[in-house]
C-alpha cells in the first residue's frame, strides 16, 4: 500500500536546497568574511557558516563535499569554495566564493609580510606567533570532533572504522599519503554502494 511519508532508509537521498540560496554578491560576502575570521584555518568558520549560520548545507552534506575535496589537486578549503560556489551559481558562483577567500588575505598577507620583513626579529613577536599557531591547533581537533558528530550520531560503525583506520595508517604508521587515499576511497565506495543495494532490497 502505498505511503505519503518517505522512506525510514532512502539509499539515495537528495541533497537539501536551502529555500534562499545565495547569489554572487551574497557568496563572495560569506567567504571574506571566512577568510577574515579564520586566522591558522578558515575551515572551523567555513563549517560554521555553511552548516550552522546560513543552513546552505547539513552537516552530512558538508562533510561530503568536503572528503571530495580532499581528492582534487590543490587546498582543500579552497576547492571547497569553488565547489560549493558552483552549486548554487555555477563558474561565476565558484569564482565569486573563490574570490571572497582568496582575495583579502592575500591583501593582508602582503602587508603582514613586509611588517614581518622589518620587525620579524623581534622577540615578542615570536612568542605571540607562537600562541597563535596553539590555537589554530586546537581550532582544528574542535572541527574534526563536529564533523565526527554526524558518525556518531548515525551509529556509523563502519565509517567510524574507516576514519580510526586512515588515521593509524597515516598518523601512527606513517604510510604515504596518496596509497592510503587510493586505498581508503574505492574501498569505501564499494561497502558503501552495497550497503545501500542491500538496503533497497
Amino acid at each position: 500500500m502505498p505511503s505519503n511519508s518517505p522512506a525510514a532508509s532512502d539509499p539515495d537521498p537528495t541533497p537539501s536546497v536551502p529555500a534562499d540560496p545565495p547569489g554572487l554578491i551574497e557568496l563572495f560576502v560569506a567567504f571574506a568574511k571566512m577568510s577574515l575570521a579564520g586566522f591558522g584555518g578558515v575551515l572551523g568558520w567555513a563549517r560554521r557558516s555553511i552548516v550552522d549560520q546560513h543552513r546552505w548545507m547539513t552537516a552530512e552534506e558538508f562533510n561530503e563535499t568536503f572528503a571530495l575535496c580532499h581528492i582534487l589537486p590543490g587546498p582543500n578549503i579552497v576547492n571547497l569554495s569553488f565547489v560549493f560556489g558552483s552549486r548554487f551559481g555555477g563558474f561565476a558562483g565558484g569564482c565569486a566564493a573563490f574570490a571572497g577567500l582568496i582575495g583579502p588575505p592575500m591583501v593582508i598577507a602582503t602587508v603582514l609580510a613586509g611588517l614581518y620583513a622589518r620587525f620579524g626579529d623581534i622577540d615578542a613577536l615570536r612568542r605571540t606567533l607562537a600562541g597563535v599557531a596553539c590555537a589554530a591547533v586546537g581550532l582544528l581537533i574542535a572541527v574534526v570532533l563536529r564533523m565526527m558528530w554526524p558518525l556518531i550520531k548515525k551509529r556509523d560503525a563502519l565509517g567510524m572504522l574507516i576514519l580510526v583506520a586512515v588515521f593509524i595508517a597515516i598518523g601512527v604508521l606513517q604510510l604515504p599519503l596518496h596509497t592510503v587515499v587510493l586505498v581508503a576511497i574505492p574501498l569505501s565506495l564499494v561497502i558503501t554502494y552495497f550497503l545501500r543495494m542491500r538496503g533497497a532490497a
